[in-house]
């Protein structure tokens, strides 16, 4: 799509790791669209320096993740493989991002990412919360919302499991992503017990994340973990039983921009996590199509589900919803929902979406040069003028937990 006579094309700026492939094909995107390359700001001037914004940019706020010094100073210590620390890098991100969206308002610029959203998508709790609040499925969790009770460690979460007969849950790091320090954990009456999780534990008890994800056989050992990773907060969702392909457990991650879903990927695995770094592999998304029909589902309600779910971050274009669908192919629930969840690289749109040819990053900038066309601030972009209704709502609950 091309801007009309009517309107300036858009100058995006981007904040990013400059050496970050998700910044690298942002870039190809805009220059596919015949666009000036997008200028980079980098984590490390924002966080050192401070941001610098010019009148009418157009900002894309992306992942600060896998840069050693970013993630040094977003976390503190010296190994970006390390799991604690989340709570800190929570408070230092968003902190970050409120401060980018300050100096980008002031500046006059265009954010395409919601500074309250964003502290809602790395909290799970609070993420849990609004969707569940929304009407959209999910998991049952007794951590959901800012009024739930804090787990402070493995005895929280024993009650927890027992209170709301959960003997099978995902326990999850508030803050963390790419599956840092989740355990699918399941119990079977007093002493037996069995986790999967790929966080390790060194000789001086210090957590790292692998590639590797093993099983923890005693209870002492899943204590031990759980107990560790507590003080940086903990999310509790009872473990759904999910659909196979092949034999492998399988989950979809869909991108929704602009509202509409235009990207999906199944995700298979052996294990509980379905994670691609984590040994998971790509499905076959014509097969699960073809099983939700046989099932007599219905592939576009599986898409509007991610739809709902992104509609309850209406000041961010795109975001990656996990969608889990339920043994059988006929109903879905909403795993979480990610800020920077549109890293899928060579993937090109679903049909009947608009993207059918365009990656996500590409999907991404269409909908900004539509916007602009348009000349409709509804479409997903608006202007930096400063907070707005649904901002200072969110704002509210992110204080209550804070």
């Amino acid at each position: 799509m091309s801007p009309s006579a009517h309107s300036e094309p858009p100058r995006f700026a981007v904040v990013g790791n400059p050496a970050n492939r998700r910044v690298g094909l942002f870039q190809d995107a805009v220059r596919a669209a015949g666009l000036p390359a997008a200028r980079t700001v980098s984590w490390l001037e924002v966080l050192r320096e401070g941001a610098v914004f010019l009148p009418g940019e157009t900002v894309r706020i992306d992942s600060p993740g896998e840069d050693a010094e970013v993630d040094r100073l977003l976390r503190g210590g010296d190994d970006p493989a390390r799991v604690e620390g989340s709570a800190r890098w929570y408070a230092r991100f968003t902190s970050a991002v409120q401060e980018v969206a300050r100096v980008a308002r002031a500046a006059g610029a265009v954010l395409l990412d919601g500074p309250q959203d964003i502290a809602v998508l790395f909290d799970k709790r609070l993420c849990h919360g609004v969707l569940d609040s929304a009407g959209v499925p999910v998991p049952d969790s007794p951590t959901s919302g800012p009024g739930a009770s804090p787990v402070r460690g493995w005895a929280d979460v024993r009650r927890l499991m027992a209170e709301h007969r959960m003997p099978r849950v995902f326990l999850k790091p508030a803050h963390g992503s790419s599956a840092s320090g989740v355990m699918a954990l399941e119990t079977a009456g007093p002493g037996r017990i069995q986790a999967s999780t790929s966080v390790e534990r060194d000789e001086e008890g210090r957590l790292f994340n692998s590639l590797r994800v093993r099983r923890c056989t005693t209870e002492h050992e899943v204590a031990a973990l759980v107990d560790a990773l507590a003080p940086d907060g903990l999310h509790v969702e009872r473990w759904l039983p999910k659909a196979s392909q092949r034999g492998r457990v399988a989950d979809l991650r869909v991108v929704v921009v602009a509202g509409r879903a235009t990207h999906a990927v199944v995700r298979t695995s052996r294990s509980p996590m379905t994670n691609l770094h984590l040994g998971g592999a790509r499905g076959d998304l014509d097969e699960v199509r073809a099983a939700v029909e046989a099932a007599g589902g219905s592939w576009s309600a599986a898409l509007a589900v991610c739809e709902r779910a992104a509609a309850c971050f209406p000041d961010t274009l795109c975001v990656g919803v996990d969608l889990l669908p339920a043994t059988g192919w006929r109903r879905f629930a909403v795993g979480e929902v990610n800020a920077f969840g549109d890293l899928l690289p060579r993937l090109t749109g679903l049909p009947g979406s608009g993207a059918e040819a365009l990656d996500t990053y590409g999907a991404q900038v269409a909908a900004v040069l539509a916007a602009v066309s348009h000349d409709d601030r509804s479409d997903g972009v608006r202007r930096g003028t400063g907070p707005t209704n649904n901002e200072r709502a969110r704002n509210d609950r992110v204080r209550e937990v804070s």
